[in-house]
């Protein structure tokens, strides 16, 4: 039997049913020695005279973890003051989605209303066509924007001259550094119907010019196409990165027993980087509904427009140039809603199917 004295009442006396006893010498290393042995002894196990003591250090490791990396901890300051002052402060402002704001009166004196802007936007005109439009151009981006990346990536790691990758990776990183003005104003310029290059080209092999950012049947394609011209050569960093974690002694195997190039990528490379393909397949389906606004702005004209509007140039609209502040919250913050639910969504399918998630 083990001997340590026994107090009456909670954990002492659970401790002395199991014909254990404390002594004054006892200690938290020698009651994780006695699990280690078999006997079952829980936390409620333990003397109260035990608990404050495991309190108190584990304060003291926190603390220590502080005083050792205080430097990393003084990095995240920034980044924590930006989300603070600039993501959740502004949250306060959301209640106007359900009140009618007079600007006289301010946010907190404007009367509530309840759903009535929510109401108003889904029996609206516009609901069921910014809806379409604004799936439509997400999808179509998910399809086409996001495996272009990951070809980019394995098709550089591929590459055998050094030289040959520096080139590819400089000529498809440029286009990311420029503004959306910029690609927008190339996008008019190349594409027009009279001195663009691609209607001289369509031309010269005896076809008809078209006017693609008039026809609202090729806004999405342009939109599209010209997003992954510019964004996949940075996209592909990221699986650039998780690349390098590739067993170098598998792949040599791999080439002893004689499996071809696209064998090793298919049954090396891509299991190394399905976490990370995962994670950002999960982010990119989280923002779905969030087609960004200066591009498609600067695109619409009122000829494209039935298949151009989409919900945050409809917010603009509402919202800067009516001043319609409460139906345009409202808008937008369904739009946010939505967006959170198929993020959380997808997380737990992602979770269930192949256990790599977000959280």
């Amino acid at each position: 039997m083990l001997r340590l004295p026994v107090r009456k009442g909670g954990g002492d006396a659970a401790c002395a049913r199991r014909n254990i006893t404390f002594d004054k010498r006892f200690n938290e290393s020698r009651w994780y020695r006695l699990k280690a042995g078999g006997i079952d002894l829980d936390q409620t196990a333990l003397p109260r005279r035990l608990h404050a003591p495991l309190r108190k250090r584990k304060i003291r490791n926190v603390l220590g973890r502080f005083r050792r990396n205080w430097d990393l901890y003084l990095m995240m300051v920034p980044v924590l003051l930006y989300f603070i002052l600039f993501e959740y402060v502004p949250m306060y402002g959301v209640q106007i989605a359900f009140k009618d704001f007079i600007a006289t009166k301010g946010i907190d004196g404007s009367p509530w209303v309840g759903l009535k802007h929510f109401n108003r936007f889904y029996e609206s005109f516009y609901f069921w066509r910014l809806i379409k439009n604004t799936i439509g151009i997400g999808v179509y981006e998910l399809l086409v924007g996001f495996p272009i990346p990951i070809l980019l990536a394995l098709m550089i790691h591929e590459l055998r001259s050094r030289l040959l990758q520096r080139i590819v990776q400089t000529v498809t990183y440029a286009p990311h550094f420029l503004s959306t003005v910029v690609v927008v104003g190339m996008l008019f310029l190349f594409l027009s119907p009279q001195t663009g290059l691609v209607n001289q080209m369509l031309q010269f092999v005896g076809m008809e010019p078209i006017s693609f950012m008039t026809n609202p049947v090729w806004f999405k394609t342009v939109y599209v196409f010209s997003g992954v011209w510019q964004t996949m050569g940075w996209s592909s960093i990221i699986y650039l990165a998780a690349l390098t974690g590739v067993d170098p002694q598998l792949v040599e195997a791999s080439r002893v027993d004689g499996a071809s190039r696209l064998r090793r990528v298919w049954h090396i490379h891509l299991p190394t980087i399905a976490p990370t393909i995962i994670i950002l397949l999960i982010l990119n389906i989280g923002r779905l509904l969030s087609v960004g606004f200066e591009k498609v702005f600067l695109m619409q004209n009122p000829l494209n427009l039935a298949t151009s509007d989409v919900i945050a140039t409809h917010v603009y609209r509402t919202g800067i140039v009516e001043a319609q502040y409460s139906y345009s919250a409202a808008v937008g913050l369904f739009n946010a809603v939505i967006c959170f639910i198929m993020l959380v969504v997808v997380n737990q399918i992602a979770r269930k199917v192949n256990e790599t998630s977000l959280w």
